[in-house]
């Protein structure tokens, strides 16, 4: 052979090798460790995968990049293996990408753009030697940033190939997928912080590169509502005017297409087991609506009760039976609360690692958010349900510190507005405050509620205390009193809510001695009069008011006596002097 010819073969295959050691084929949506990849049956999700395929065959359409947010569990990877195995069928496939932060081998932002131009150089020879010759030119290409790579791997090679006039590169496989943003961490050493940072360089490098351009790719982006893809698609972000955003939480009703999941595959099971009366009807929607809107739900559901060497039947009774309970082997939702638990300690690592939230816990905190979010019940009357900004304001963070509290767990949980226009947290899925309630299925995160009832009552204590006001000098009307409005409502919050809390606190002796040696019942004593005359909440439930201060007391005097009596004194004075506070 040539010697020439021998030296290009050689360049060539040097160049492609050094490519695809900086690739990550696990990533592949057809790739091996992918094998039998969730996605959706054939009469499921068919709005949603009608409304992205429409946008992928539509290409005029001034949209090139389609984000397809939604909670955890929502479905988002089942969908985007479903578009990827439809778009390779029809020969429109340019590239796909499924994160994974379990896979070492695909969680890092260092791999997607040669694992990307690796599947386009699959496309064409022209573009396959492009990529060569880039490689060549440079062999640290692969440490640049991702523009860098994107623009020498992606953009310049089909440039070349759209200067040979021999090829019509409108026929070029167009569609780029990559599933599971929110799931890239950076490099092996990178904090959740660093890893954001490389979602939001990849994001930015899709801007540059791809939507600023002519090019005729149209890439399709699935991830949960984390901060990076967030910031981006919200007002005022890089890509809120450029991208067509579809919602999974928000715009489908996935009810109907679960029902028809469970109901396939349990009659497959029926077909098995000789037995189609093995479940009812009833037990599917019972399912499903303990999904609320899950797909990863049914799916842990289908996948537990399908075991080998298992009984259906007894299965789906223990699922639809089961509780909690420590002593409990069965864990019929393990896969699940696996997943709660990475985005719940990936959340927690990331707030606590802001230099702001130092000794903070954030378990006790969003815990304490959710546990107020449903309501405390402290009797079929009495039901506590501050509003988050209050809520904050009482456990003494900063403002707006509910949003930061929640920035990491957006695929879970949510703020929004009630019908009277207040802030409320809502938790999108029922079996995630179940696992938040069960030790045995939060384990290492488990917050129990006697500590958040505690903690509870000792903000209220110290809420009292550190007032700044001259209590010698108090104003005749609550409003009057000169405190920011939000202090002021947290202040009746820590009034109202001190009974309950200190009744329903485990020990608490020694908060209760500090706030006496502080003159928390002397100030309490001052401000209530006040209060009372506002006629809010204290005004209509005094006596079930004054009751638990009076139990909480009781239960006081045989650790605490002095303390105890202490208490007892006020007790009976309010009860004496409500009458006169009118």
């Amino acid at each position: 052979m040539d010697t020439h010819l021998t030296k290009l073969y050689s360049d060539a295959f040097a160049g492609w090798e050094l490519l695809l050691k900086n690739i990550a084929p696990n990533a592949l949506h057809d790739s091996r460790a992918r094998y039998d990849a969730p996605k959706c049956d054939e009469d499921t999700r068919l709005e949603v995968t009608g409304e992205i395929m429409d946008w992928i065959q539509d290409r005029s359409a001034p949209q090139r990049l389609l984000c397809m947010t939604g909670a955890a569990g929502a479905g988002k990877s089942a969908l985007q293996q479903t578009v990827a195995e439809r778009c390779a069928k029809s020969d429109i496939l340019g590239a796909a990408f499924f994160f994974s932060s379990a896979d070492p081998t695909r969680n890092r932002a260092s791999t997607i753009v040669g694992t990307i131009a690796y599947q386009l150089g699959l496309k064409h020879p022209l573009f396959q030697s492009s990529i060569v010759a880039a490689v060549k030119r440079d062999p640290l290409i692969f440490t640049r940033s991702i523009q860098s790579q994107m623009e020498g791997l992606i953009v310049l090679p089909f440039k070349n190939l759209r200067m040979n006039t021999v090829i019509n590169t409108n026929t070029f496989p167009y569609v780029i997928l990559i599933d599971g943003l929110d799931e890239c961490k950076g490099e092996s050493n990178d904090t959740a912080t660093q890893g954001e940072d490389r979602q939001t360089e990849l994001l930015a490098a899709i801007r540059h590169c791809i939507l600023d351009s002519d090019l005729p790719f149209r890439f399709f982006i699935a991830s949960r509502p984390e901060w990076a893809v967030r910031t981006a698609l919200e007002p005022g972000g890089h890509l809120h005017q450029v991208a067509y955003c579809i919602q999974l939480s928000d715009k489908y009703d996935a009810s109907g297409d679960m029902y028809r999941y469970l109901q396939r595959r349990f009659e497959y099971i029926g077909l098995q087991i000789a037995d189609s009366q093995w479940f009812s009807e009833d037990n599917i929607n019972t399912l499903v609506e303990a999904a609320s809107g899950q797909f990863i739900y049914v799916a842990t559901v289908y996948k537990y009760i399908s075991e080998r060497r298992a009984s259906p039947a007894e299965r789906l009774k223990i699922i639809l039976t089961w509780t909690p309970d420590k002593c409990q082997r069965t864990r019929p939702f393990e896969a699940l609360d696996r997943l709660y638990a990475i985005i719940l300690l990936a959340a927690k690592n990331a707030y606590e690692a802001v230099d702001t939230h130092h000794g903070r816990n954030f378990l006790l905190l969003f815990k304490a958010h959710q546990l107020c979010a449903t309501g405390l019940h402290f009797d079929p009357t009495i039901i506590i349900r501050p509003p988050p900004d209050l809520l904050s304001a009482l456990l003494s963070l900063e403002a707006r510190a509910e949003e930061s509290l929640i920035s990491d767990l957006r695929s879970l949980v949510t703020l929004e507005k009630d019908e009277f226009g207040r802030l409320r947290l809502r938790l999108y899925h029922k079996s995630f405050s179940d696992f938040l309630e069960a030790e045995s299925r939060a384990q290492a995160l488990f917050v129990s509620k006697s500590r958040i009832l505690t903690h509870l009552a000792k903000c209220c204590m110290r809420r009292i205390i550190e007032c700044p006001l001259d209590f010698n000098s108090l104003p005749d009307k609550w409003n009057k009193l000169s405190l920011p409005v939000l202090y002021r409502r947290s202040l009746i919050e820590a009034i109202d809510d001190l009974p309950l809390f200190l009744n329903s606190a485990p020990a608490i002796d020694d908060e209760v001695i500090c706030f006496a040696q502080n003159d928390g019942w002397q100030k309490l004593n001052n401000l209530l009069p006040l209060l009372y005359c506002l006629e809010g909440w204290l005004f209509g439930n005094f006596d079930k008011w004054i009751n638990h201060l009076a139990a909480f007391s009781d239960k006081l005097k045989t650790q605490q006596p002095e303390a105890a009596a202490t208490i007892n004194e006020f007790v009976e004075k309010w009860k004496s002097e409500k009458t006169e506070w009118r």
